[in-house]
């Protein structure tokens, strides 16, 4: 079975609307195959605070009302993903920022792809073409 890291560009598309949003498809299908077993999925437990801040901002901007958006925040808690304290990431994740010039919250998302002998699956395709060359990273739209 394979385990993929997520990040929350992947995550929002499981609970943001639809319209306006590119790649909910391959989301969708991600989330399918973890639905029934056939992949896990782990995070950082930065992941956590990210995802809620998508859902803050998209309450702010009138995209999603925000009791919907508080179910969606329980629903994703309930899932339990197998969550990594970024602590233990943190000297790794300097090292692959610094190298590859990116942010230090992507670079914890990188640190344990590697840790776990996985992939990060993101749907941010700036970082995925910065990387993927380099890392296990892989774009969500390569689903």
């Amino acid at each position: 079975m394979n385990t993929y890291v997520i990040d929350a560009s992947v995550a929002a598309k499981w609970v943001l609307p639809a319209s306006g949003e590119t790649l909910t498809r391959e989301a969708l299908g991600l989330l399918k195959l973890y639905a029934v077993g056939e992949v896990r999925f782990v995070v950082p437990d930065l992941f956590w605070a990210e995802l809620a801040n998508i859902l803050w901002k998209a309450v702010r901007q009138g995209r999603i009302r925000i009791t919907s958006a508080e179910t969606a925040l329980r629903a994703m808690r309930d899932r339990r993903f197998p969550t990594v304290s970024s602590h233990t990431l943190l000297v790794e994740a300097f090292a692959i920022a610094t190298a590859f010039d990116r942010a230090v919250y992507d670079a914890l998302y990188v640190a344990l792809a590697i840790n776990a002998k996985s992939q990060l699956v993101t749907a941010d395709e700036r970082l995925a073409n910065a990387l993927a060359a380099h890392l296990p990273v892989k774009w969500l739209g390569s689903f």
